[in-house]
Formats: C-alpha cells, structure tokens, sequence
C-alpha cells in the first residue's frame, strides 16, 4: 500500500523484475494455469512505463529468481507519510520478500515491522484521506491490523478494519479511482465501511475489475476489463489500460506491482 498522490508530487515507483519461477506463486482464490515467462515480463514492462507517463520515476529492484511472488512488491510495506511499516505476509513463502524491499525504502523512509503473531500484506491496505481501510483476510489478521494502527497513529490515521471474502486482498474488491471515490466489487466487499465516499461498480461480468491504481488524476487498469472501464470512462476518469493477462495468473493486479512513494517525503524522517 502506498499514499494516494497528488498529480504534482514527485514520486518514485518501487518495482520488481517478474521471478523465473513465477509458475510456482502462491494461489488462493483461482486455479492454477501456465503462465509465459516472456509475455508476463513484457506485460510488467508496458506497467512501468504507464507508471513513466504519470510522473513516477522507476526504482526497479533485480529479479529474486527463487521467490515466485517477488513482482507483486506492494505487499511486502505500507508507505505512509513518515515512515515505511515492512509487511509480515499470512503467505509464509512471500515472507522472504521484505529484505530487499526494507533496504530501498530506508534510503526514503524509518522503517517499522509487523512482528509475530501478526500478519499483513500490503495489497490489503487502501488510504484514502486520513483514514486506512484494512482488510482481514487470509493474509492480513487483527494483530497485524493492531499493529499497523499503533503505528499509523502517530501520523494522525486512522484504521478502519474491513472484512474481505472471496478474494486475496481488500484492493482485489475496492480501490480508490478518484478523490473520495471508490471502484468496488460488493460480492467481495461490504461498501458499508466505506459511507460518504462515491461508489462506481464494477460490470458484473468482470469481477477482478475493482482493482485500479490511482496516481494524480488517472488510473492504470487491466486492459481485458473493457466493461468495467467504459463504467470509468463514464465518470468522467482517465484510464490507462495495461496488459495484465499473464500476470494475471498469478493472482496480480496493477496496485500489486509497485510501492509508490513520493520523493519528498524522505525529508520528514
């Protein structure tokens, strides 16, 4: 998870080469299918140059060629205003992951970690405002949670758990799309928690279609949901599709594939 960004704010866009053994990912909710290599990587290199055309200087880490998962690099940290709290995933094989991930951001961030018994990933972490709306779900429990608003607080945020069902993580059913609006899947995410804020559904056809980057005034979205963006579109939002198709099968989605962190923050350390 990371901080939804002004479109005028420097950032950079913590990302990571797609593992060789990507085939080998860990999978909750869908069945396993081939994945092509050269397709998924070419896929991960059209995303970051969507990132490029929004204004985000790319911070790209090597591939991890023995940790399957290590492309989806937003699960390993939430990047808040001051600090960077390192993830512990429910996933123990994507445990491995933070290393690396820990290293970069201490150039830009204090660090802080979620300690056992707690567990969470960052793909279940969406801020909006002042708030941190925080899924339980298999990857993310309520000691993980606790500690995250312990850590939050002190940057005045406040942590708004948030049930998630049939899916990996709260931003596989919800997502920011525009201020104070969400784009959001109710079969997986109850919008109750979310009053106040302007909802956009997905087409129903398209259930993974909730999941959407926002940086500044556009959006990077999966190009195979073309109903689900025309719903976008309709509103009046800036879309860029992106290949996602390999990635995909791996259970991805576009927030999962950086960490954003705007530059100027590594000022307020």
């Amino acid at each position: 998870m990371s901080p939804s960004p002004r479109a005028s704010a420097p950032l950079l866009a913590l990302t990571r080469a797609v593992s060789a053994a990507i085939g080998r990912c860990a999978l909750t909710h869908i069945p396993r299918a081939p994945i092509d290599l050269a397709a998924a990587r070419a896929e991960h290199a059209a995303y970051e140059a969507a990132l490029s055309a929004l204004g985000a200087t790319i911070m790209r880490l090597p591939e991890a060629p023995e940790l399957p998962d290590a492309v989806f690099v937003e699960d390993t940290a939430v990047v808040l205003d001051r600090i960077a709290v390192i993830a512990r995933s429910g996933e123990p094989s994507r445990r491995l992951e933070t290393a690396a991930v820990a290293a970069a951001l201490s150039a830009h961030r204090r660090l802080e970690a979620i300690e056992p018994p707690g567990t969470l990933d960052g793909g279940d972490v969406l801020r909006i405002g002042g708030r941190l709306f925080v899924g339980r779900s298999a990857r993310t429990n309520d000691a993980g949670i606790e500690q995250l608003g312990a850590a939050a607080a002190g940057e005045g945020l406040e942590v708004v758990p948030v049930a998630v069902r049939g899916c990996l993580h709260l931003k596989s059913g919800i997502s920011e799309v525009a201020p104070e609006t969400v784009l959001v899947n109710r079969a997986w995410i109850d919008p109750a928690p979310f009053a106040g804020l302007a909802l956009i559904d997905i087409d129903p056809a398209e259930p993974f279609a909730a999941n959407a980057l926002r940086i500044g005034g556009a959006v990077i979205h999966a190009a195979h949901f073309p109903r689900t963006r025309a719903r976008l579109a309709a509103a009046g939002i800036r879309v860029l599709p992106v290949p996602q198709g390999e990635l995909a099968k791996a259970e991805g989605g576009v927030t999962c594939g950086c960490l954003l962190v705007p530059a100027a923050a590594g000022a307020l350390r």
